[in-house]
């Protein structure tokens, strides 16, 4: 399941990041969102959701949420 589906206030751990984009790939590494992290989701928001990643939040759209699998 990808973010989108997740639960608010529930910790996931990441399973993979789908995506060909080597740039967004670089991105959510930069961010500490890479396999095997703790990641939450604080709340849906309409263009996409917050999240709670190691001691950051981070507001990210739905293109990034839905490559993030957990």
């Amino acid at each position: 399941m990808n973010l989108m589906a997740a639960k608010e206030g529930e910790e996931y751990i990441i399973k993979e990041i789908v995506t060909d984009d080597e740039e967004m790939d670089g991105f959510l590494f930069s961010l500490g969102c890479y396999s095997g992290e703790p990641i939450t989701v604080i709340s849906h928001r309409k263009g996409g959701c917050v999240v709670s990643i190691k001691d950051g939040r981070y507001t990210i759209d739905n293109l990034l949420a839905e490559a993030i699998i957990v």
